[in-house]
């Protein structure tokens, strides 16, 4: 690539859980030959996600490639942290042919889009395109609302109230940036969940968008790769709830890291997470932990009730075997003591 040449970029947004670091590895691991670089950028500070990936680096996207921001929107940080990123994976040498963006779940993808405007890297680089996430078997459900059967009786009760909530505008505003959607999890949601999935989101887009199933982060990487969207000259195309905002706010959600002892058992984890998403509405759950008499680390992935667990890696000699998970939910249900209690095993489950 010459130095003429603007830098492709993809950006990766869905929703919580859709499986995006899944199909960035994916990715990493089928570069169709080209020098690979990694941005990802977390809800939280645990930093799973960007260690997932580092776990998988190969020589086309080595680990150096691969940079994490935690704990932050890089849309909200564009001249603290975003613009420095992107300059010092150009610097690289040898320099990345393509970069790949994995965003919070929780973040706007549109904000995004505007920050390659800044004149210090609009020059550089372009948005090759926006991948959406969809998680199939949520969206056919309608999980976009705390309790759906209650605003819909709003609706239809007083037909002049907006009854969305910041979940839905989330869901909606990824919908409506992305040039291709990846349909994910379809075992789970069986022949009739992806059929209403896809009406779901054809009723949200704002164009027509090309929806793929993709099982486990697999897809053909000339699907998503190489759309040369430029996204960033496109818009007024790509509608949001937040046009003409000046920024966007990220209240509505928030998250708390809590430590765990050692377990016996990795299934005692997994039925407080469960109360977790029951009890307290947690959205989201990711972290490792220690199992006592096992030398592997056990990785912890949730949505709601959904969770999966696998042992990652060796703990390192170094490491002390002390489990730490991220919580992330709306503002509201982000009850410290109760999720600790939980997650400790202190309380009993509800009734």
């Amino acid at each position: 690539m010459s130095d003429l040449s603007k830098l492709p970029v993809t950006v990766i947004t869905g929703f919580l859980g859709s499986g995006k670091t899944t199909l960035v590895r994916h990715l990493m691991q089928n570069p169709q030959g080209k020098r690979l670089a990694v941005i990802v950028n977390e809800f939280g500070d645990v930093g799973v996600d960007g260690e997932i990936l580092k776990s998988c680096a190969i020589p086309d996207c080595p680990a150096e490639n691969i940079l994490e921001l935690a704990n932050g929107c890089i849309c909200c940080t564009v001249a603290d942290d975003f613009i420095p990123t992107i300059e010092a994976l150009m610097a690289l040498d040898p320099r990345p042919e393509h970069i790949l963006i994995e965003t919070s779940g929780l973040a706007l993808p549109k904000p995004l889009l505007k920050a390659f405007d800044w004149p210090d890297i609009r020059s550089k680089i372009t948005v090759d395109g926006v991948i959406a996430l969809a998680d199939a078997e949520a969206v056919a459900a309608g999980r976009f609302a705390p309790n759906v059967a209650a605003v819909d009786a709003q609706r239809l009760a007083d037909d002049s109230i907006d009854h969305e909530t910041p979940l839905s505008e989330v869901f909606e505003d990824q919908i409506s940036c992305a040039d291709i959607i990846l349909l994910t999890k379809p075992d789970l949601a069986g022949p009739e969940g992806i059929a209403k999935a896809k009406e779901i989101i054809a009723a949200e887009a704002p164009r027509p968008l090309p929806v793929v199933e993709v099982a486990e982060g697999v897809v053909d990487v000339r699907v998503v790769l190489g759309l040369e969207a430029a996204a960033e000259d496109d818009m007024d195309a790509r509608p949001s709830h937040h046009d003409g905002h000046h920024d966007h706010e990220h209240d509505d959600f928030e998250s708390t890291v809590v430590d765990l002892p050692e377990l016996a058992d990795p299934l005692e984890l997994v039925s407080r997470i469960e109360r977790l998403a029951n009890e307290l509405n947690i959205l989201r759950v990711k972290g490792y932990a220690a199992v006592a008499g096992k030398p592997m680390r056990l990785l912890v992935q949730a949505v709601g009730a959904r969770v999966r667990h696998q042992f990652d890696r060796p703990w390192k000699p170094e490491e002390n075997r002390l489990g730490r998970v991220v919580v992330i939910a709306e503002h509201d249900d982000i009850q410290e003591a109760k999720i600790r209690d939980i997650l400790a095993g202190v309380t009993e489950p509800a009734e």
